[in-house]
């Protein structure tokens, strides 16, 4: 192959342009051009080697030569890479800077984040309209969507299975209200309410669909992409959960455009460092708590709080602020383990908070004697 042709012919004609090429990448690849390697992004991943689109094919290669300082550096889904031009197996031999990247907590005691996929634009929250709605776990979803940086949206899939047109928006109205700036969608795709305007909105850059088991991604992946290529099982009419129909996360070029990621369903939604997401989701709150009467005001029953007084006048659910909350609580805990310095300010901040009780009650003790 080519190389210097490669490298001079135009980013929209070239070979990788529908799975995302452009001349950023170009421009970030020229160093490893010049070393004779050719360019890729992953399809897939799995032990240990994955399958990488390049401009001579797919081809199977091993990741041993990416050596992770940590488990978020290992090659996933969505990666663009340099690989070797030829050979028996062939190897990546390097990861280009990451754009974007979802990030969850893992389930180890040792509190490593884990890359669900990389360099995405949109990412598509699959919520499942056949149970109830449970907003704490989408607020979570988005959490993760806002702090990766791409753009979340919440598709509400199976929407033929609540015929009520004023109960869905209902539905509709409540989500908005979970996710404030972020487009809410109600999906089919039995009936193909909504699928047009999803393929528009997918056409541009890369999406992922993210949800729990049985929310209904596959069906729609297949729907986007006009055909069954995702394997689809049905779920349980008792509780709407469904097993995991996909095991790996594929990367798929859409027909109209754009590329698509599916992953497995989560059934974990732990935070990883998503202090900024968990305040993107609750952006409201944080408006608010600027025209509370004190900067560093916890909400809890400082006078003056703008924010315990949206709740009291009905402007905002308490249920908001309970999550808000729970979810910075679970995102500390998360960081501390992970940052020394930032553990040491927590247990002086309990030191000084437990001092400052202990005075409060030695001063009423004082009082009443």
């Amino acid at each position: 192959m080519n190389l210097s042709a490669l490298s001079t012919s135009s980013s929209s004609s070239h070979s990788l342009a529908p799975y995302g090429w452009n001349e950023g990448w170009e421009a970030e690849f020229a160093p490893y051009a010049d070393r004779g390697l050719l360019p890729g992004r992953v399809l897939r991943v799995d032990r240990g080697q994955c399958d990488v689109i390049t401009p001579g094919g797919v081809v199977r290669a091993d990741t041993e030569f990416v050596t992770p300082r940590n488990p978020m550096e290992i090659v996933c889904t969505g990666d663009w890479v340099a690989v070797d031009p030829d050979g028996d197996p062939q190897f990546v031999r390097t990861l280009l800077p990451r754009r974007t990247a979802i990030v969850r907590s893992t389930s180890s005691k040792r509190s490593e984040g884990q890359v669900l996929a990389t360099n995405i634009d949109h990412i598509v929250i699959c919520v499942s309209l056949a149970v109830e709605l449970d907003l704490g776990r989408i607020e979570r979803f988005l959490a993760l969507a806002w702090e990766s940086g791409a753009q979340p949206l919440v598709v509400l899939t199976k929407a033929d299975l609540v015929p009520d047109v004023t109960g869905l928006s209902y539905l509709v109205q409540d989500v908005e209200t979970t996710a404030p700036g972020v487009q809410v969608l109600p999906v089919s795709s039995a009936s193909g309410e909504g699928v047009e305007v999803l393929k528009a909105i997918v056409a541009d850059g890369t999406s992922v669909l993210l949800g729990t088991s049985g929310a209904g991604k596959s069906t729609l992946a297949n729907a986007l992409l006009g055909e069954d290529v995702m394997e689809v099982q049905a779920t349980r009419d008792i509780d709407g959960k469904g097993r995991h129909t996909t095991t790996t996360r594929n990367l798929l070029v859409l027909p109209a455009g754009g590329v698509l990621i599916d992953t497995p369903g989560l059934r974990g939604v732990g935070l990883w460092d998503a202090a900024t997401g968990v305040n993107q989701v609750f952006s409201e709150i944080d408006d608010l708590a600027e025209r509370c009467r004190f900067h560093d005001c916890a909400h809890e029953a400082e006078p003056g709080c703008a924010v315990l007084a949206a709740i009291e006048d009905g402007a905002l659910p308490e249920r908001r602020l309970e999550s808000y909350r729970k979810l910075l609580r679970e995102n500390q805990r998360i960081v501390a383990k992970t940052d020394a310095r930032l553990r040491a300010e927590i247990r002086r901040d309990w030191k000084m908070k437990g001092a400052e009780g202990r005075a409060a009650m030695a001063a009423k003790r004082g009082r009443l004697c």
